[in-house]
């Protein structure tokens, strides 16, 4: 189970880990946005330093709507547990996201008042 942080604006923040394909992790902070129906969405610079393997392009749904975006297969740890995933990268995203799919496999705890947030 991690714990998050909440945003300024009530945004909700987990730090993750990327792992490259040299097996360096980066620590990033990411924030889960349940209008994004993937895993892992980010903008397609932050890649640059990842060298993960391209696999295609798809549409997925957004909150904005249907976007297409290239397609990569990532590896990630969340928890000390490694994931390999699909990741989603397009030129107008600004943070890194975690996707409603998370929510199928892990359970969140939101509680503001109390100051709770976790996942997994």
């Amino acid at each position: 189970m991690i714990q998050g942080t909440f945003g300024e604006r009530g945004q909700l923040f987990f730090e993750i880990e990327l792992i490259t394909a040299d097996n360096l992790n980066l620590p990033v902070d990411a924030m889960l946005d349940t209008g994004f129906t993937g895993f892992i969405a980010m903008n397609k610079q932050d890649l640059d330093g990842v060298n993960w393997t391209y696999i295609g392009r798809d549409e997925l749904r957004t909150a904005q709507g249907e976007s297409l975006f290239e397609i990569y297969l990532g590896k990630i740890a969340l928890d000390e547990q490694e994931y390999e995933i699909p990741v989603f990268a397009g030129d107008e995203i600004t943070e890194i996201l975690l996707g409603s799919e998370w929510l199928k496999i892990l359970p969140l705890v939101v509680n503001y008042q109390a100051k709770i947030l976790t996942l997994g």
